[in-house]
Protein backbone atom coordinates (compact mmCIF):
# COMPACT_ATOMS: atom_id res chain seq x y z
CA UNK A 1 0.00 0.00 0.00
CA UNK A 2 1.53 3.26 -1.06
CA UNK A 3 1.16 6.61 0.68
CA UNK A 4 -1.48 7.86 -1.77
CA UNK A 5 -3.67 4.79 -1.20
CA UNK A 6 -3.32 5.07 2.58
CA UNK A 7 -4.39 8.73 2.57
CA UNK A 8 -7.23 8.01 0.16
CA UNK A 9 -8.54 5.49 2.71
CA UNK A 10 -8.18 8.03 5.53
CA UNK A 11 -9.92 10.71 3.47
CA UNK A 12 -12.80 8.34 2.71
CA UNK A 13 -12.97 7.21 6.36
CA UNK A 14 -13.26 10.85 7.45
CA UNK A 15 -16.23 11.40 5.12
CA UNK A 16 -18.13 8.17 5.80
CA UNK A 17 -21.58 8.54 7.35
CA UNK A 18 -22.40 6.96 10.66
CA UNK A 19 -20.62 6.63 13.94
CA UNK A 20 -17.12 5.42 14.59
CA UNK A 21 -18.13 1.75 14.74
CA UNK A 22 -19.77 1.92 11.32
CA UNK A 23 -16.81 3.76 9.85
CA UNK A 24 -14.37 1.21 11.26
CA UNK A 25 -16.46 -1.60 9.82
CA UNK A 26 -16.23 0.07 6.41
CA UNK A 27 -12.44 0.22 6.79
CA UNK A 28 -12.30 -3.44 7.85
CA UNK A 29 -14.37 -4.41 4.82
CA UNK A 30 -12.12 -2.41 2.51
CA UNK A 31 -8.96 -3.98 3.94
CA UNK A 32 -10.50 -7.47 3.78
CA UNK A 33 -10.76 -7.11 0.00
CA UNK A 34 -7.00 -6.58 -0.26
CA UNK A 35 -4.09 -8.97 0.31
CA UNK A 36 -3.15 -9.56 3.95
CA UNK A 37 0.20 -7.87 3.35
CA UNK A 38 -1.63 -4.60 2.69
CA UNK A 39 -3.11 -4.68 6.19
CA UNK A 40 0.46 -4.77 7.51
CA UNK A 41 1.46 -1.94 5.16
CA UNK A 42 -1.60 0.05 6.27
CA UNK A 43 -0.53 -0.31 9.91
CA UNK A 44 3.04 0.73 9.12
CA UNK A 45 1.78 3.88 7.37
CA UNK A 46 -0.65 4.59 10.22
CA UNK A 47 2.13 4.32 12.80
CA UNK A 48 4.44 6.48 10.69
CA UNK A 49 1.78 9.20 10.32
CA UNK A 50 1.05 9.10 14.05
CA UNK A 51 4.73 9.41 14.95
CA UNK A 52 4.93 12.75 13.14
CA UNK A 53 2.12 14.12 15.34
CA UNK A 54 4.28 13.88 18.48
CA UNK A 55 5.32 17.54 18.74
CA UNK A 56 5.37 19.69 21.84
CA UNK A 57 3.05 22.19 20.17
CA UNK A 58 0.41 19.55 19.45
CA UNK A 59 0.77 18.07 22.92
CA UNK A 60 0.01 21.51 24.40
CA UNK A 61 -2.97 21.97 22.06
CA UNK A 62 -4.52 18.61 22.99
CA UNK A 63 -3.78 19.22 26.66
CA UNK A 64 -5.70 22.51 26.34
CA UNK A 65 -8.70 20.91 24.61
CA UNK A 66 -8.89 18.08 27.13
CA UNK A 67 -8.70 20.35 30.15
CA UNK A 68 -5.23 19.19 31.18
CA UNK A 69 -6.30 15.54 31.29
CA UNK A 70 -4.41 14.24 28.26
CA UNK A 71 -2.26 11.24 29.22
CA UNK A 72 0.50 9.66 27.13
CA UNK A 73 -1.96 7.02 25.91
CA UNK A 74 -4.56 9.71 25.31
CA UNK A 75 -2.13 11.60 23.11
CA UNK A 76 -1.41 8.42 21.12
CA UNK A 77 -5.16 8.00 20.62
CA UNK A 78 -5.39 11.68 19.59
CA UNK A 79 -2.75 11.03 16.91
CA UNK A 80 -4.89 8.17 15.55
CA UNK A 81 -7.96 10.44 15.58
CA UNK A 82 -6.06 13.17 13.76
CA UNK A 83 -4.87 10.81 11.01
CA UNK A 84 -8.47 9.63 10.62
CA UNK A 85 -9.57 13.22 9.92
CA UNK A 86 -7.98 12.91 6.49
CA UNK A 87 -4.92 14.36 4.84
CA UNK A 88 -6.12 17.96 4.60
CA UNK A 89 -6.90 18.30 8.31
CA UNK A 90 -3.80 16.31 9.28
CA UNK A 91 -1.49 18.56 7.24
CA UNK A 92 -3.19 21.75 8.44
CA UNK A 93 -2.91 20.76 12.11
CA UNK A 94 0.72 19.66 11.73
CA UNK A 95 1.54 23.04 10.19
CA UNK A 96 -0.40 24.95 12.85
CA UNK A 97 -1.90 23.19 15.89
CA UNK A 98 -4.28 26.13 16.32
CA UNK A 99 -6.05 24.80 13.19
CA UNK A 100 -7.72 22.32 15.57
CA UNK A 101 -10.03 25.25 16.35
CA UNK A 102 -11.47 24.80 12.84
CA UNK A 103 -12.28 21.08 13.22
CA UNK A 104 -16.02 20.58 13.69
CA UNK A 105 -15.56 17.73 16.20
CA UNK A 106 -13.38 19.98 18.38
CA UNK A 107 -15.74 22.94 18.11
CA UNK A 108 -18.62 20.69 19.25
CA UNK A 109 -16.85 20.31 22.62
CA UNK A 110 -16.54 24.02 23.36
CA UNK A 111 -18.25 25.15 26.54
CA UNK A 112 -19.22 21.63 27.59
CA UNK A 113 -18.10 19.94 30.78
CA UNK A 114 -15.62 17.13 30.07
CA UNK A 115 -17.69 14.75 32.16
CA UNK A 116 -20.54 15.17 29.67
CA UNK A 117 -18.48 14.24 26.60
CA UNK A 118 -19.51 10.89 25.17
CA UNK A 119 -16.69 8.42 24.52
CA UNK A 120 -17.06 8.90 20.77
CA UNK A 121 -16.78 12.70 21.09
CA UNK A 122 -13.26 12.79 22.53
CA UNK A 123 -10.66 13.68 19.91
CA UNK A 124 -9.13 10.24 20.42
CA UNK A 125 -9.67 7.01 18.49
CA UNK A 126 -7.87 4.03 20.04
CA UNK A 127 -9.88 1.43 18.12
CA UNK A 128 -8.43 2.53 14.79
CA UNK A 129 -5.11 1.07 15.91
CA UNK A 130 -6.56 -2.48 15.98
CA UNK A 131 -8.28 -2.69 12.61
CA UNK A 132 -5.33 -3.80 10.49
CA UNK A 133 -4.29 -6.52 12.95
CA UNK A 134 -7.81 -7.88 13.17
CA UNK A 135 -8.15 -7.97 9.38
CA UNK A 136 -4.72 -9.57 8.93
CA UNK A 137 -5.64 -12.30 11.42
CA UNK A 138 -8.95 -12.95 9.64
CA UNK A 139 -7.32 -13.13 6.22
CA UNK A 140 -4.51 -15.42 7.35
CA UNK A 141 -6.51 -17.60 9.73
CA UNK A 142 -4.29 -16.54 12.63
CA UNK A 143 -7.17 -15.42 14.85
CA UNK A 144 -6.06 -17.39 17.92
CA UNK A 145 -2.40 -16.32 18.10
CA UNK A 146 -2.79 -12.97 19.94
CA UNK A 147 -1.75 -11.24 16.70
CA UNK A 148 1.81 -12.60 16.93
CA UNK A 149 1.98 -13.22 13.17
CA UNK A 150 0.72 -9.69 12.46
CA UNK A 151 3.31 -8.04 14.70
CA UNK A 152 6.09 -10.24 13.32
CA UNK A 153 5.13 -9.15 9.78
CA UNK A 154 4.84 -5.50 10.89
CA UNK A 155 8.25 -5.55 12.59
CA UNK A 156 9.85 -7.21 9.54
CA UNK A 157 8.35 -4.56 7.26
CA UNK A 158 9.39 -1.69 9.52
CA UNK A 159 12.97 -3.00 9.63
CA UNK A 160 13.20 -2.72 5.85
CA UNK A 161 10.97 0.30 5.34
CA UNK A 162 11.55 3.65 6.96
CA UNK A 163 8.13 4.96 5.92
CA UNK A 164 7.38 8.22 4.19
CA UNK A 165 9.70 11.12 4.77
CA UNK A 166 7.69 13.83 6.44
CA UNK A 167 8.87 17.35 5.94
CA UNK A 168 8.21 19.76 8.77
CA UNK A 169 8.77 23.33 7.66
CA UNK A 170 9.50 26.50 9.60
CA UNK A 171 5.81 27.23 10.17
CA UNK A 172 5.79 24.59 12.91
CA UNK A 173 8.51 26.45 14.81
CA UNK A 174 6.60 29.71 14.38
CA UNK A 175 3.48 28.07 15.77
CA UNK A 176 5.33 26.94 18.89
CA UNK A 177 6.36 30.54 19.57
CA UNK A 178 2.96 31.97 18.69
CA UNK A 179 0.91 29.53 20.76
CA UNK A 180 -2.69 28.62 20.03
CA UNK A 181 -4.74 31.78 20.52
CA UNK A 182 -7.94 30.43 18.94
CA UNK A 183 -7.85 27.21 20.99
CA UNK A 184 -7.01 29.24 24.08
CA UNK A 185 -10.13 31.35 23.50
CA UNK A 186 -12.31 28.28 22.92
CA UNK A 187 -10.91 26.32 25.90
CA UNK A 188 -9.81 28.88 28.51
CA UNK A 189 -7.71 27.73 31.46
CA UNK A 190 -9.53 27.50 34.76
CA UNK A 191 -12.96 27.16 33.18
CA UNK A 192 -14.67 23.82 33.65
CA UNK A 193 -15.01 22.32 30.25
Amino acid sequence: MDDRTFWALMDELSLRPGGRDERLEWLRGTLRRRPAAEAVEFQARLESACAVVGTAALWRAVHRIEGGLCSDDGFDYFALWLVAQGRGTYDAVLADPDALADVAEVRALVGRDLREWRDDEWPEWEELDYVAGEVFDELTGQEDDCQEAFYEALNALQETWAGPEEEIDDTVGATVRAGTPRLDALFPVGVDS
